[in-house]
């Protein structure tokens, strides 16, 4: 277990997570084929040169689940009971196919549950790419554990 307990959560503490993930063309059209998500300008070449951006967007939510899933190992591994929720969300720029990214985690607020056996973490996550450009972002609530408890 890597992850943190309740208690050892400090907030206004950032996490600069080892952690990196070039995202390749296959990738992103295998999270587009399991969740069913057939926009053309995550799978459609000639589509997406017609925009704006010029080329495919890796899909958002893949990443935003790969940021979640490079903060696990050092804030939650093992140390929680339950994600509670994802808010916020933003996409302030594009992620492209070729894209490495990395991720950062600021602990915003914690507090015990109403029966003191565990406690509710609020983070903030913030996704980057290779040149440190914010490409997702979104606050992240998880109820812990205590370590007696």
């Amino acid at each position: 277990m890597t992850g943190k307990y309740y208690a050892e959560f400090e907030v206004g503490e950032t996490v600069e997570h080892d952690r990196r993930r070039t995202v390749s063309e296959a990738d992103n059209q295998r999270f587009c084929d399991l969740t069913m998500n057939q926009q053309p300008l995550h799978l459609d070449a000639e589509f997406a040169g017609e925009t704006g951006f010029g080329e495919r967007l890796v899909n958002g939510l893949l990443t935003m689940s790969l940021g979640v899933s490079m903060t696990v190992p050092e804030t939650t591994d093992g140390t929680i009971v339950a994600n509670l929720g994802y808010d916020n969300v933003e996409h302030p720029e594009p992620v492209f196919h070729g894209d490495t990214l990395h991720a950062r985690t600021t602990v915003t607020d914690k507090r015990e549950t109403s029966d003191g056996e565990r406690g509710v973490v609020d983070m903030h996550v913030e996704v980057l790419n290779q040149d440190d450009d914010v490409v997702c972002e979104f606050d992240r609530t998880v109820l812990s554990l205590k370590e007696d408890g």
